[in-house]
């Protein structure tokens, strides 16, 4: 089937559904453009500040859209076949992950742009926030740890034509790093966006090339080996950047990555609907629509769902919505474009890394960033990009959006760590960090083999739980006002049955006879996240209930 004819119908399902959909939300929500919003109302100038539709809508996207939408629809399309992670994607995005994204964002900006966990807690109970902050805290832990192995995966890559590039996309990360820290201080001298652009776009593109010329290899640390030694030295990074003034690293790092983000989905969109002019054949399915019901003991349900995470749904965006983006809502009505019409954008992004499988041959396998970067070459040939560079950018790319994430988890990480334990000041940040990265440094030196392939499950089962007990609270916000919720109710209703599932499956196989000492970690935590999400269904039902015996009295 072409790819082509694929495309067209998926960007023709999120037209539809902004255009029709999202607008049904708006009059659900009954969003009205003359109210004063948080951005308005708090403004300070710092963290409210009223910010265009269009400048938030792309700092939005850039803030929600790494790694995740990549490796997810990857790693499921090769186990299960395109076809019904297309499924998902398209209808899971649609209907669940950008309701949940609209729905966080509109619920902080009528809760004077408060996070997701304080509407949880003044709609349910004290008990109830404290217990999502260490939901919360625990699904970044896996976070890290994934996003960590996969970095240090990309940093060590072989291809078997090319040979060791990893070296080479190691010493353009680096670089990377270091000129977005430079941008940082040139913006704080003054420097004005528009000459930044012109002076260190460029460059950005420009060490994808200068980094295969100047490779950096790691020696074996003894025993860890290059592998984990990269993990650590990532982790190092992490820990720095968490607690480095935002002007420094994250914000002019975050810049740059979002040129990265906008190439690479220019050159897949061009490349999937335009292939057919440059090429005979153009791009074409080749590898098996669907694979079964089953792969071993990953059935289709729930693992489908749960490893395609943040290219569906993601309960990270929720935090995204109601930490910084709802405090910079200029109208409520913007809440469309920004919260709805970005998860469409990340959809997009899922489309063309499953997109990057259903061009392999029957059988084909790899590691999500060599899927993706070759891939990613494959649609660059439209524009004569030599094979060799085309790679090199797309596991650059890959790894770029890795370290989007990963800072900005440490950060949180940090941050909910001192808020659940009211540790403040220096102490905080510090104690907040060390504990932050020291639990995934655990779990990663003790690993064996990929750790990523152990740990992603968990990590978007987590993420998933997340977005469902973030709907949970929007659910009875909107009953205790008397609002219909059933957009919100069933999409909840779906991901926490899922996810549940997910979990109980993980705990079983966790204790089974032949169970190792990863699959044992990963089944405690499984047993302590469905301890707290079930804990918090219990708080939510409550609260509901109590809503609904005041309503006689009230009438």
């Amino acid at each position: 089937m072409s790819l082509t004819v694929i495309t067209v119908i998926v960007l023709a399902a999120f037209g539809g559904a902004y255009l029709v959909y999202s607008r049904l939300l708006v009059r659900t929500f009954a969003l009205d453009d003359a109210k004063r919003t948080p951005a308005h109302e708090l403004n300070d100038g710092v963290d409210y500040c009223p910010t265009s539709q269009g400048m938030l809508a792309a700092q939005h996207f850039s803030a929600i859209t790494a790694a995740g939408p990549i490796v997810g629809p990857i790693t499921a399309g090769l186990m299960f076949g395109w076809l019904p992670a297309l499924l998902w994607i398209v209808l899971g995005c649609i209907f669940i992950g950008a309701v949940h994204d609209f729905s966080a964002l509109v619920a902080s900006v009528r809760h004077k742009a408060r996070s997701v966990a304080e509407v949880m807690r003044e709609h349910t109970s004290g008990r109830a926030y404290y217990v999502f902050l260490t939901f919360i805290w625990l699904s970044l832990m896996y976070v890290v740890v994934a996003f960590t192995d996969l970095t240090a995966k990309a940093f060590l890559a072989k291809d078997p034509v090319l040979g060791s590039i990893g070296p080479g996309v190691a010493s353009s990360s680096v670089m990377y790093l270091a000129l977005a820290f430079v941008l940082g201080v040139c913006l704080k001298k003054g420097l004005k966006t528009r000459a930044a652009t012109l002076i260190f776009v460029p460059l950005l593109f420009g060490i994808v090339w200068f980094g295969q010329k100047l490779p950096i290899s790691l020696p074996q640390f003894g025993s860890l080996g290059q592998h984990r030694a990269w993990e650590l030295l990532i982790l190092v990074y992490c820990g720095f950047a968490s607690v480095a003034p935002l002007w420094s690293l994250l914000q002019p790092r975050g810049f740059l990555g979002g040129w990265f983000l906008y190439v690479t989905i220019g050159a897949g969109l061009l490349g999937l609907l335009f292939g057919s002019f440059f090429f005979d054949s153009g791009f074409t399915t080749t590898y098996p629509a669907f694979l079964g019901w089953g792969t071993g003991a990953k059935f289709l349900f729930p693992f489908l769902f749960v490893t395609i995470a943040c290219g569906a749904c993601s309960g990270f965006h929720g935090i995204v919505c109601s930490g910084t983006t709802s405090k910079q809502i200029d109208k409520e009505g913007h809440a469309r474009a920004v919260g709805y019409g970005s998860m469409l954008g990340e959809g997009i992004v899922a489309v063309i890394s499953l997109a990057c499988v259903m061009i392999l041959a029957k059988g084909a396998k790899g590691t999500p960033d060599a899927v993706y970067a070759k891939g990613i070459a494959n649609f660059l040939r439209i524009f004569g990009i030599p094979t060799g560079i085309a790679v090199s950018f797309g596991t650059l790319a890959f790894a770029t959006f890795i370290f989007d994430t990963l800072d900005v988890c440490t950060r949180l990480g940090r941050q909910i760590f001192s808020e659940l334990f009211g540790i403040k000041g220096n102490l905080g940040r510090c104690l907040g960090t060390v504990v932050t990265l020291g639990i995934p440094a655990y779990f990663l030196m003790g690993a064996t083999g990929d750790a990523w392939k152990t740990y992603w499950l968990v990590f978007g089962t987590s993420n998933q739980l997340l977005a469902g007990l973030t709907l949970l609270g929007i659910t009875v916000w909107l009953i205790q006002s008397k609002k219909s919720a059933w957009f919100v109710g069933l999409p909840m209703a779906f991901l926490i049955a899922t996810t549940m599932t997910s979990l109980v499956l993980f705990i079983r196989d966790a204790f089974a006879s032949a169970a190792g000492l990863q699959a044992r970690q990963v089944g405690v935590v499984a047993a302590v996240l469905l301890i707290l999400s079930v804990w918090l269904v219990v708080e939510a039902t409550m609260a509901m209930t109590k809503a609904a015996s005041r309503r006689p009295a009230a009438a």
